[in-house]
């Protein structure tokens, strides 16, 4: 019998090619789960195979548990009754009483049979994808093996991967014995074992298929560094020359458009447009919008935005249909495009100066010059004149110490009016929104600075908001927001 174990492992490791040790491991709980049929449904049974001889030996096995947590006692032992017939063992040792060993040749169950095979099949499928993975092969080459409710099996070589409809390109239409290529997405590793889930619209995939197209990306003399695509329709790529003798966008191109072309007919005609990066921002975005020419771009770093200022005759293109053009840009280089003509960037900028002489006039009480002045000088806000060096402000021509220590006492005075002003509103909301039934100080003051000042305020939230806002409770914002609400069924 346990020469017959071990012929069975070693023919099992060859056939499926799987470490013989998996191989084991599946005959040992298979061998547990035929035993287990002769014990109560949650007995712990467990089994070892002596991996020279082939002989096992079958136990069953109970945790030591404290004596008021016994609440399974098929696979528990109380630790007062363990010391009876092992002294000196711990909770959370483990008890084991030898069973006579099952024979091999009875075991006859269908299920055992079955546990083995198909533990063998998630080894080996396991075993396959592990190799697969160990290649890097991110780039998938197979045959639509079948389809299955609008989803495609692709076969590729000993492996099947599943190409989702949502990760197809929109009206591509594939057929049973297609073959594909597509780019390996995720691995799903579910009860049913690890799936590979492919895509055909990741922007991934357009680096790979490049990578496949132009040997230079592959040798390290050129780089993608991103990509962005509307899956069909149009694709824009950044690429960087890590070698000065090539120029990065005629390569990919290929000698009268044969490699650019390759990869569009691979996507279903999708247009690729080859853009040359740069670490500097403004001028990645500059040829990203391209075939647009820029007239100037004004980067907020916090906001991580930019004001792209285009002549008229520019807007157009620019944008490109339905904003697909700034859209790829805006994905490409990560950051945020608002795209305006040279007459609205020039009257945004004027109301924007006015607003900030207004502010400087009213707030700092100083004529609209000095105003004129700070605001040319760059200053934004009063907590810059407040707080900004003496040093530097005294560079600005016609500011003289006096004048500029006369400018920083009155800033932050201001501020400091503003900020007593604030804290008494704000006691003051506090008081209001503390009369509702489940509000206490401190949830009112965080509504309170989030904007939310009074009960109709609150009232006009969404659970999901004022949970997002506080962190409380669910169902402890519902009671709120109804309460706030009371007024309105009266």
């Amino acid at each position: 019998m346990s020469r017959e174990i071990l012929l069975l492992a070693d023919a099992l490791a060859r056939e499926k090619n799987v470490n013989r040790e998996i191989v084991f491991s599946v005959l040992e709980q298979a061998l547990a789960s035929a035993t287990k049929k002769s014990f109560h449904e949650g007995a712990d049974i467990r089994v070892e195979i002596d991996r020279a001889t082939g002989e096992y030996q079958a136990w069953r096995c109970w945790l030591i548990v404290p004596d008021d947590d016994h609440e399974f006692p098929e696979n528990q032992i109380a630790w007062t009754d363990a010391q009876v017939s092992h002294p000196g063992m711990q909770l959370g040792d483990t008890v084991r009483e030898p069973l006579e060993a099952v024979d091999f040749g009875r075991i006859g169950a269908q299920a055992a049979k079955q546990v083995i095979l198909q533990r063998i099949r998630d080894a080996e499928r396991e075993q396959i994808l592990n190799d697969f993975l160990e290649r890097e092969a991110y780039l998938v080459t197979g045959t639509v093996k079948r389809i299955e409710r609008g989803n495609v099996i692709v076969e590729s070589g000993r492996i099947e991967a599943l190409l989702p409809r949502e990760q197809m390109i929109p009206k591509e239409n594939l057929r049973v014995g297609d073959r594909v290529r597509a780019y390996l997405w995720r691995v799903d590793r579910g009860g049913r074992g690890p799936q590979l889930i492919l895509s055909r619209t990741a922007p991934d995939f357009i680096a790979k298929l490049f990578e496949l197209e132009v040997p230079e990306i592959e040798e390290g003399l050129l780089e993608i560094k991103g990509a962005a695509r509307d899956p069909g329709i149009r694709a824009k790529i950044a690429v960087k020359s890590n070698d000065q003798r090539l120029d990065p966008i005629g390569t990919c191109v290929g000698m009268r458009g044969s490699r650019v072309q390759a990869v569009t007919a691979e996507l279903a005609g999708e247009r690729v447009d080859i853009i040359l990066w740069s670490p500097e921002a403004a001028q990645f975005v500059i040829n990203a919008l391209a075939p647009a020419e820029v007239s100037s771009i004004v980067v907020d770093e916090e906001k991580h935005s930019m004001d792209v200022v285009l002549d008229e005759d520019q807007l157009a293109l620019a944008i490109g249909r339905g904003g697909q053009n700034v859209r790829l840009a805006s994905e490409l280089t990560g950051w945020e495009l608002n795209i305006m003509t040279v007459e609205e960037a020039r009257k945004r900028n004027e109301g924007e100066a006015h607003a900030l002489r207004a502010l400087f006039v009213s707030r700092l009480d100083v004529d609209e010059e000095v105003a004129d002045i700070l605001a040319h000088e760059g200053f934004s806000s009063i907590e810059e004149v407040a707080y900004v060096p003496i040093g530097e402000m005294l560079t600005i021509e016609g500011f003289d110490e006096d004048l500029v220590n006369e400018l920083r006492a009155r800033a932050r005075d201001a501020l400091l009016t503003e900020a007593i002003v604030n804290e008494e509103k704000v006691e003051h909301d506090v008081l209001d929104l503390a009369t509702l039934e489940g509000m206490d100080d401190k949830l009112a003051l965080s509504l309170a600075e989030h904007g939310i000042h009074d009960a109709e305020a609150l009232a006009e939230l969404g659970v999901d908001e004022l949970v997002d806002m506080t962190g409380i409770a669910a169902e402890r914002a519902s009671g709120l927001i109804m309460a706030a609400r009371a007024p309105w069924f009266v």
